[in-house]
């Protein structure tokens, strides 16, 4: 866990991070939207809510290590879905 993390795994997908402007996600060079598909394949949400919230959640979770507080998990509030 702690050290590089493997990254690279989804070909053609390029998912990075900054600090101050969130993730974003290209796929083979071309904007692309993180998204929330049950398990039934219906896409939940999708867009720039989905990366925002992934990174709240992922900041949220190494921090608390960071400060030694034993959480292993950060949950977020549930996310309201819109209609497409």
């Amino acid at each position: 866990m702690i050290g590089e993390q493997h990254t690279g795994a989804i070909a053609g997908a390029l998912i990075s991070a900054v600090a101050h402007e969130g993730l974003t996600v290209t796929v083979n060079g071309r904007p692309a939207r993180l998204a929330i598909i049950t398990d039934d394949g219906a896409v939940f949400a999708a867009g720039d809510m989905v990366a925002l919230e992934a990174q709240a959640v992922a900041v949220n979770a190494y921090r608390s290590f960071l400060k030694a507080q034993g959480h292993l998990r950060v949950w977020s509030k549930p996310i309201e879905a819109k209609a497409a």
